[in-house]
């Protein structure tokens, strides 16, 4: 069993360089405040709040900056040139119009595929529909066949050519 106190010990050690690395990013945009927003946004992890001036540092935890942070419209975060209310509009039509474009393409993808191959129930009709045919076609074969064994039997049969009897 491995002992907690040399356990603990190594996790504090491991931890302590990240922890005085979050606190010397806060220190590092604190001291932009009042300068430009090009200087403060050299550091990632920085926020520029044009309204008031400030550099402080980007809420991680938050996908947006909190309000009494700084005002969406005057918050600048990577370039200073595009505010967080043009951004999130921005990636809100390229996200809609992309989620549209997707669905276009299944859409023309799906009708592609049943135009091209018939399902089971449109065969099977067209084959039942090709066999009432044939059926009929026989039927009217053999209702002409005896039509015409009748009116031979009393000779009401009509000659191919009703000029042949003017011929001789």
């Amino acid at each position: 069993m491995v002992p907690l106190l040399p356990l603990c010990a190594a996790l504090a050690l491991a931890l302590l360089p990240a922890a005085a690395a979050a606190q010397d990013g806060t220190a590092e945009c604190h001291q932009y405040t009042n300068k430009s927003c090009e200087e403060c946004l050299k550091n990632v992890t920085c926020l520029w709040c044009a309204s008031s001036g400030r550099c402080v540092e980007y809420p991680v935890r938050r996908v947006l900056p909190p309000s009494d942070l700084c005002e969406l419209r005057s918050a600048r975060w990577g370039v200073c040139w595009v505010n967080f209310e043009a951004l999130i509009i921005a990636m809100s039509v390229v996200g809609g119009t992309i989620l549209i474009m997707l669905g276009v393409c299944c859409c023309c993808c799906c009708c592609k595929k049943k135009s091209k191959k018939p399902d089971k129930d449109e065969e099977r009709a067209a084959r039942e529909r090709e066999k009432r045919r044939v059926r009929q076609e026989e039927r009217r074969a053999e209702m002409k066949s005896r039509h015409d064994e009748i009116r031979r039997k009393y000779g009401l049969f009509k000659e191919e050519n009703p000029y042949a009897k003017f011929e001789n």
